[in-house]
């Protein structure tokens, strides 16, 4: 017997949008600490410097020592930043096993303190990172420290530079979607000094200045409660025809970070498209600190001061992926009676991505 065929249509706003809601959130920095003067430091004392050109060691001093990338300090997973700057491939590759799950559980663990919640608690774990490969991935690391149940979702996103962190909640709103009663982990780590090099392009003099280590961490549930902030609405732009303007390329076996000089506007341009797509007017944006020229293009185009985001640059320079979660940390400690929040990163691809929070 033929059964006929009826089409139903739906429309997109009768679609029930998957709840979101944060439960904690913490960051981490390494323990070594260094003021911009030590970094121009170590790299006049290490060999490195000698294949630097009379105006590539101004312009480093110039961004370094005179207070002209709009950041006071960098933490990295050294205790020494001079032999950073000689490692090979493997050296770098071993550095990021052995410090990144470390970075991670320094954030993932007081996040899952603040929420009141065990390792055997979690569900799922998500990981964006860039400045590394590992099979299996750091999700693999961390479950094994953090003692994670053998049933756990781990995934791993590589590969989507410093933008990554929307992306990875947007994975994490579709697993919270897929899996009612779920707490996910969501953790941004970057080890920006296993990608430290040296030579005369002015975008890798550019990086080395700016680069540093952190992660940021937060737990996610789909439980609503008093004052608790949802994240939804998430939007993302990608223009693979500026991808050349930033992106890692491989060196002899070590990243070399490909930065022009077009990413500020390019980033201004992308994240004002994305904000007029939002749903409604944020008391305040938080965004990727990128750089002093970005955030500065940023403020151009957007009717918001960027004061958190200024904040993590000077306090912990360009850490990647977890930026723009230490912009919400901050955010969160100071909320103001703020209802709601827009999220934006951006980075490799060109790509940007834009979230909104409110309560």
């Amino acid at each position: 017997m033929d059964f006929p065929l009826r089409l139903v249509a739906v429309s997109p706003a009768s679609i029930p949008r998957p709840l979101m809601y944060l439960e904690s959130i913490a960051t981490a920095n390494p323990p070594h600490r260094y003021s911009q003067q030590e970094c121009l430091a170590a790299l006049h004392a290490s060999p490195a410097n000698a294949v630097l050109k009379s105006t590539s060691r101004l312009l480093v001093k110039k961004i370094l020592g005179n207070d002209g990338s709009g950041v006071a300090t960098r933490s990295f997973c050294l205790p020494e930043l001079e032999p950073v700057f000689d490692r090979d491939a493997q050296q770098l590759n071993e550095m990021f096993e052995r410090e990144a799950p470390r970075l991670a559980m320094a954030a993932l663990v007081p996040a899952l303190e603040k929420a009141g919640l065990a390792a055997s608690d979690l569900d799922a774990i998500f990981i964006c990172t860039c400045t590394g490969y590992l099979c299996p991935g750091v999700t693999s690391h961390v479950a094994e420290q953090l003692g994670l149940r053998e049933t756990a979702y781990l995934q791993d996103l590589v590969g989507l530079g410093c933008g990554a962190a929307i992306p990875m909640l947007r994975s994490a709103a579709g697993f919270l979607a897929a899996n009612p009663g779920a707490k996910v982990a969501t953790v941004a780590v970057e080890v920006c000094s296993a990608a430290f090099y040296v030579d005369n392009d002015l975008g890798v003099l550019i990086s080395l200045c700016l680069f540093a280590d952190g992660a940021a961490a937060a737990i996610w549930s789909d439980q609503p409660g008093d004052g608790k902030w949802q994240a939804g609405h998430f939007t993302t732009l990608h223009k693979p025809e500026h991808r050349e303007s930033i992106r890692f390329v491989n060196a002899s076996g070590k990243l070399r970070n490909q930065l022009d000089m077009t990413v500020p506007g390019r980033a201004a341009e992308a994240v004002a498209d994305l904000y007029a797509k939002r749903t409604a007017e944020p008391d305040r944006v938080l965004a990727h600190s990128g750089g002093r020229d970005v955030i500065d293009a940023l403020e151009a185009v957007l009717p918001h001061r960027l004061t958190e985001t200024r904040e993590v640059l000077r306090d912990h320079g360009n850490m990647s992926s977890p930026s723009v979660l230490f912009a919400l940390d901050r955010a969160m400690a100071n909320p103001n009676g703020d209802r709601r929040w827009w999220l934006t990163a951006f980075g490799a691809g060109f790509a940007a991505h834009a979230c909104e929070l409110w309560r």
